[in-house]
């Protein structure tokens, strides 16, 4: 979603603040710009597109050598809401007397109706945005206090708001407030820094102000004043972020894309999410033993490792689990309370539909747990209890280690539930353990063997649809599966329960849809050789997932996807992996942007 990035020092603001962006680029933007103060002047340049195109307009600009020397600005990337992707639309913004620049993270609510009486005043909007809104505002309460009219304005918008304010009248600052959209401050040495994500701030400093809601900061050279809403001064909690933060690097080193990266890291991730939380569950599952029911609630890829661990959960803890798409839940008529345990799973922890349903079931007073990959985000903050899945940085778009890394943590919990619940015994518990041990290196057998992959991506290339089966616990894997061929590749294609196909789904059979069925070791096996052979039988091109020790499927499938054994639980972790592997060397043969797939974002922060 957008990017913020500000600076404040005695060093040039601009190629500060374009790192700083490039940094966020993973984030997925379709516009950018930056806006520095300079002799209580701002000068601002947009640019449709990459930061690249940005820079461009900076080198090609007479004025560049002066706008070089300025020493702050903001600086922003943009993923179109309110208005189509056009220079106008891009931030930062300014107001029509060009007083002031904003960048804005987030959506107001009452823009329009705000819009609406500025008008009536005679304002000017230049934009569809609602940040515009934002900007003008601030001028109209501007008497002179650049706190004063921020504060003001904040007080009469509704919504989510993330913003770095800029004021040609005081070249000493920058003003920054959130309210449920991430903002995090970078203290330095006679410099500091404003940003919407960690990553970008870590060049820099390991030193950040987590701003709460209602926080309004004013940055100086050498030093920050942070106060609420009210103008009450709060003390500021400096974390040292160091011991945090785990395996982050934006450096794609030996690969191509980030995402390739990604895939390959899991043979480390898992291993390390494993060791990080095997012990670190004990407070949890206290106030977890009297649990009746457990609902999880997720969106994407986040929801379908909440429907692989639905399995675990009924399995290990005896108690009746259901899996929700987040941004539908708070539609339901679902009967939580105290006794209810609510799991939420966000790689970035700013997923609003989540974030949303999280605080719809808080004024349930019910227990919370957030599974989450990013450290004091919103949802990780605002869940009773949560765990981080230590996967570092995730700069792809379609998540990938995140994923696995999530399925590790709510395998473990579920173990543990199960344990501290006597509905398993600790010999069984043990060997569970043992078999979750051994993955890591079965992810590495798989990443050390592409030659099929390849062949079947390049087959892939040349299709318009493509059809993804599995049974039991490997279901949400065929619909994750289909997910990543649709996010990169731009490939329809469709994640089915393979008993389904039968009931409609087989209408769709020829020769030209290849058909990748799951059919590892288990207890569907036998049901799904079955299927296989209906298949078969309507001339359906069929790629196999399945283990060396079952050699049955050779002479009646296209391919096959040797995949180590393990336990039929812990299945769906091994078998991801050549989906995710499928979908990068599919959407690389088309030449794509893996990382930053069309249309998408990395943090959904909108509902």
């Amino acid at each position: 979603m957008c990017g913020i990035f500000g600076y404040i020092g005695k060093r040039k603001a601009l190629s500060i603040i374009f790192k700083g962006l490039k940094k966020l680029e993973y984030r997925g933007y379709d516009s950018a710009g930056i806006a520095v103060l300079l002799d209580h002047k701002i000068h601002i340049k947009k640019s449709v597109g990459n930061i690249d195109a940005l820079a461009d307009k900076f080198n090609n600009t007479k004025d560049n050598s002066i706008i070089s020397k300025a020493t702050l600005g903001i600086g922003h990337t943009r993923w179109a809401t309110h208005g189509n992707v056009t220079v106008n639309n891009a931030h930062p913004h300014v107001d029509y007397k060009k007083n002031f620049s904003i960048v804005h993270n987030g959506a107001i609510d009452n823009y329009n109706e705000l819009k609406h009486d500025m008008q009536q005043n005679e304002y000017k909007f230049y934009s569809q945005t609602d940040s515009e809104v934002i900007v003008n505002l601030i001028n109209q309460y501007y008497n002179g206090d650049f706190f004063y009219s921020v504060q003001q304005t904040l007080l009469h918008i509704n919504g989510s708001y993330a913003i770095g304010v800029l004021c040609k009248q005081d070249n000493n600052k920058i003003i920054c407030a959130r309210k449920d959209s991430p903002l995090i401050i970078g203290i330095g040495n006679e410099e500091n820094f404003l940003a919407s994500d960690i990553s970008a701030l870590l060049p820099y400093t390991n030193k950040m102000i987590f701003l709460e809601n209602g926080d309004i900061a004013e940055l100086y050279v050498n030093n920050v004043i942070l106060k609420k809403l009210n103008g009450q001064q709060k003390t500021l909690n400096i974390c040292d972020i160091s011991n945090n933060i785990n395996n982050i690097s934006s450096n794609k080193k030996k690969y191509k894309h980030f995402m390739l990266k990604e895939i390959y890291e899991q043979q480390y991730t898992i291993k390390q999410t494993y060791e990080k939380l095997l012990d670190t569950h004990d407070s949890i599952l206290q106030i977890c033993y009297n649990i009746k029911k457990i609902y999880i609630l997720a969106c994407g890829t986040a929801y379908y490792a909440g429907l692989v661990s639905k399995f675990w959960f009924e399995q290990f803890t005896n108690i009746p689990t259901e899996v929700n798409i987040a941004s539908e839940f708070i539609y339901s008529n679902a009967i939580i309370n105290q006794n209810t345990l609510i799991i939420v799973i966000s790689q970035s922890g700013e997923t609003a539909d989540t974030l949303s349903a999280l605080r719809f079931i808080k004024r349930k007073k019910c227990t919370s747990i957030a599974v989450c990959n990013t450290f004091k985000s919103n949802i990780s903050l605002e869940a009773t209890y949560v765990m981080y899945t230590y996967c570092g940085l995730e700069i792809g778009v379609a998540s990938t280690k995140a994923f696995t890394g999530q399925l590790i943590a709510l395998f473990i919990f579920a173990l543990n539930l199960g344990l501290r619940r006597k509905q398993l015994t600790d010999i069984q518990h043990k060997e569970y353990l043992k078999e979750l041990l051994q993955i890591a290196d079965k992810v590495k057998i798989i990443l050390g063997n592409t030659i099929n992959i390849k062949k079947i991506a390049r087959i892939f290339a040349r299709k318009k649809s493509v059809l993804y089966l599995g049974r039991y616990i490997n279901y949400p894997i065929a619909l994750e599966g289909a997910l990543k061929l649709k996010e990169i590749a731009y490939i329809h294609a469709e994640g089915c329960a393979t008993g389904e196909i039968k009931h409609g789904t087989l209408a769709l059979i020829d020769r030209t849809i290849p058909v990748i069925v799951i059919a590892t070791n288990g207890i569907t096996y036998k049901k799904t050789l079955l299927n296989i052979e209906e298949i078969k039988a309507r001339n359906g091109f069929v790629i196999a997932l399945q283990n060396e020790t079952n050699n049955v499927l050779i002479k009646r499938i296209g391919f096959t996807i040797y995949v180590p054994e393990t336990i039929e639980l812990l299945s769906p972790i091994l078998n991801v992996v050549p989906l995710q592997l499928i979908a990068y060397y599919t959407a690389t043969f088309l030449k794509h942007n893996v990382d930053q797939p069309r249309n998408l974002a990395k943090s959904v922060t909108v509902e």
